[in-house]
């Protein structure tokens, strides 16, 4: 194994899982623990998809330490912890605390913090994380019902999070090349300096950080990171090109959206409108029982066999803040997660084998309750997310979304990738 990674939530490891297939590695996603190291034995590259985000963070780092303690043993020769491009997390974590644990495990002195994937707008100038054009105090993750980001700096914001001296490798430094960004390495080492916030504008500048990082044993940082450090094995023979379709089992289709992110809600809105069925999840009906997750897969399943019924529970933010004061936030997210994750079951057992599931919650939720442990990575719908396939008794295709991610005809252009079995064959 080349690399081994753990993701804090499972659409950031899919995201990943697509940067390292991009690259030519044959990539597996394991979703959760155990990792099943016999199953694992012949990949290039493996990512591990915790649900470890917003937990408390001694739990995070109790469950990365285990998946990297598994990767390891599976003959991992570089590790990477891979969170958010936005840098989603508190002030009290939980990416210091997890980076620090994982520092101590692979005996490292120094890592990178480099969040940025350019190719969805996330970019890193002079320590700040910027979001499209914007801050991303200004962008709508300031809004986030879990990880409300309203600092950009990220030099600070780690700073926050862990006793470990937190500094800069700027944008100047790495236009001059790996040699430069390895002497500015060498360097913060000599001022006691452990992690190192990465500026990033560009792919290119992705490549360069890989090529400086070959070496070092713990790297951290968005799916991007991932391109560059693939890059490193780009002459060896075993690479493969990525696939431009996937097989998909013969069955009905469906969308589960539960994110309330800007990009999905636009989503829904052009599926909408483009007259997919849809089906809104009433939050407070749910908590007073006049709605189910019965009802609700009851309702798709009677639509139309070659129609691809919609499900989402995504509010606006002045929505969601109403429905969050009276049943408090934790509940209302752990409720909708809970009945996505029932309807998807009683949809799979009426046959539906493709779903597209927007929301990095709401997707650990479903795989969880489909009882998915690995995937296999497909062709690339959008920047950051292709299709998977489950390798079970029970074969499925998945899309799973960052609630970010995607463009506004995602919901509507994602199946023209999937082909039936039989042209496989």
């Amino acid at each position: 194994m080349l690399i081994g990674a753990v993701a804090d939530d499972i659409t950031g490891a899919t995201d990943l899982c697509l940067m390292l297939s991009r690259a030519g590695l044959k990539t597996l996603q394991v979703i959760g623990l155990p990792v099943p190291e016999a199953d694992i034995a012949e990949a290039d590259a493996v990512v591990v998809a915790l649900k470890s985000r917003t937990i408390p963070a001694a739990q995070a780092v109790a469950m990365s330490v285990q998946a990297a303690e598994a990767l390891r043993a599976a003959g991992a020769r570089q590790l990477m912890f891979k969170y958010c491009s936005t840098f989603d997390s508190t002030d009290e974590g939980n990416i210091g605390p997890v980076a620090e644990a994982l520092m101590n495990f692979t005996g490292a002195d120094l890592t990178i913090a480099c969040p940025a994937f350019p190719a969805t707008g996330r970019t890193v100038y002079k320590g700040h994380l910027f979001v499209g054009d914007r801050l991303l105090s200004e962008s709508p993750l300031k809004d986030h019902p879990l990880t409300p980001m309203r600092d950009p700096d990220l030099v600070r914001v780690l700073g926050r999070q862990t006793d470990l001296p937190v500094g800069l490798v700027d944008i100047g430094t790495i236009r001059q090349g790996a040699d430069a960004v390895r002497a500015a390495f060498d360097a913060a080492r000599a001022h006691g300096q452990r992690i190192l916030i990465t500026d990033t504008l560009e792919e290119a500048d992705l490549l360069t950080l890989g090529a400086a990082c070959a070496d070092m044993p713990l790297v951290t940082g968005g799916s991007g990171i991932g391109l560059g450090l693939a890059a490193n094995f780009r002459d060896s023979a075993a690479l493969r090109p990525a696939p431009d379709r996937m097989p998909a089992p013969e069955g009905r289709a469906a969308i589960l959206a539960g994110s309330c992110s800007v990009a999905t809600r636009g989503q829904i809105a052009k599926a909408q409108a483009a007259g997919l069925p849809s089906l809104a999840i009433d939050v407070a009906a749910l908590a007073e029982g006049r709605q189910s997750a019965e009802a609700i897969a009851d309702w798709a399943i009677a639509q139309p066999a070659d129609s691809t019924p919609l499900i989402y529970s995504s509010a606006d933010p002045e929505a969601l803040s109403q429905v969050q004061s009276r049943l408090g936030r934790e509940a209302s997210g752990a409720l909708v997660e809970d009945t996505l994750a029932a309807v998807a079951i009683r949809l799979r057992n009426a046959g539906v084998t493709r779903i597209l599931i927007a929301g990095g919650e709401t997707s650990g939720a479903v795989t969880a309750a489909l009882g998915v442990q690995l995937l296999e990575i497909g062709p690339e719908i959008d920047p950051g997310v292709p299709w998977t396939r489950s390798l079970s008794d029970r074969p499925m295709v998945l899309a799973l979304k960052s609630g970010n991610f995607g463009a506004p005809d995602f919901f509507l252009k994602a199946w023209d990738l999937l082909a039936p079995e039989a042209e496989h064959v």
